[in-house]
């Protein structure tokens, strides 16, 4: 199974539609078509539903979409990561939980002032009262 495959597949769930999924891919709707069946026929499974204007995962197709996501966030991470080993790029996933308090704001504001110095760095913020 090729990454290009995963990508295509990964596209057609997002857009629920063949044609949409293929402008965006900029390939034609025939070819991402025939590469879902040819897709389809690897795995020996049905993965899509196919309506008139819509298309909605099977089972199969849920599962896929969830692994193919999580390889393709991995080879992208891991390509990112590769490039940006010889520099000295600070970047990464901070994780922040906290109260609704003064101290989560003073984390909000260093967050912002650090995401400025090192715009490589995703910070993911959670409060709750």
């Amino acid at each position: 199974m090729e990454i290009r495959l995963l990508k295509y597949f990964l596209a057609v769930a997002r857009e629920e539609n063949i044609t949409a999924a293929a402008e965006i891919l900029h390939i034609t709707q025939p070819t991402l078509s025939k590469q879902l069946m040819e897709l389809e026929h690897e795995l020996g499974k049905q993965l899509f539903i196919r309506g008139k204007r819509k298309i909605t995962l099977t089972e199969d197709g849920i599962l896929l979409r969830k692994r193919a996501s999580e390889i393709v966030d991995l080879i992208e991470k891991t390509q990112s990561e590769l490039k940006n080993l010889d520099n000295e790029i600070i970047s990464g996933d901070i994780y922040i939980g906290a109260g609704e308090t003064e101290g989560m704001k003073i984390i909000a504001k260093v967050s912002s002032k650090l995401q400025k110095k090192y715009p490589d760095i995703h910070y993911h913020l959670f409060s709750r009262k």
